[in-house]
């Protein structure tokens, strides 16, 4: 028997200016409690997944700009950071609750303004937390990682699988 995947987004609105690690656990509990919630979740695991960098002890979240993500990118160029992600899983039937954070470190290369201004064009930035993606050409600017990729791709598959061993064993 396979296992079936739906990406539903929660539209919940995230808290952030916390303590990062309360934040993005607590932001991961709203997204699965919110579509756990949902008649068409009946049955399901619903996991919640929230991913953020953390530079200087908080969370810098997704620029809303392209004047923000040139300001995240300098602060990050020659910087390794923190990349946490909370992540809560949703049983079926009682709603039991799984959850944990995954940590990685990502190390940046020194970033020069024509590197960043390049990078900037593409566009990529939008919607990421510390306005770059690792698996895209963002991976330009990382000259390497510490701990888990996928955590900084922003699904921890690793975490995933000690908190729900099953899906391994069913897919």
């Amino acid at each position: 028997m396979g296992v079936g995947f739906e990406v539903v987004v929660s539209e919940v609105d995230e808290l952030n200016g916390g303590d990062p690690e309360v934040e993005i656990l607590q932001n991961a509990r709203l997204k699965a409690r919110a579509v756990a919630s949902r008649p068409q979740s009946e049955g399901a695991i619903v996991i919640g997944c929230d991913t953020d960098v953390v530079l200087g002890g908080r969370a810098i979240g997704k620029p809303v700009d392209t004047e923000q993500a040139r300001g995240h990118l300098r602060c990050l160029s020659g910087v390794d950071h923190e990349v946490l992600s909370g992540l809560v899983l949703v049983g079926p039937g009682d709603g039991e609750e799984r959850s944990g954070i995954a940590r990685s470190v990502v190390h940046f290369r020194e970033l020069d303004e024509e590197l960043i201004e390049r990078y900037i064009a593409t566009g990529e930035w939008r919607g990421r937390a510390g306005g770059y993606a690792v698996q895209g050409l963002g991976s330009a600017l990382v000259s390497g990682v510490t701990g888990e990729i996928a955590n900084v791709i922003g699904l921890p598959v690793g975490l995933l699988l000690e908190l729900a061993p099953e899906l391994l064993a069913t897919a």
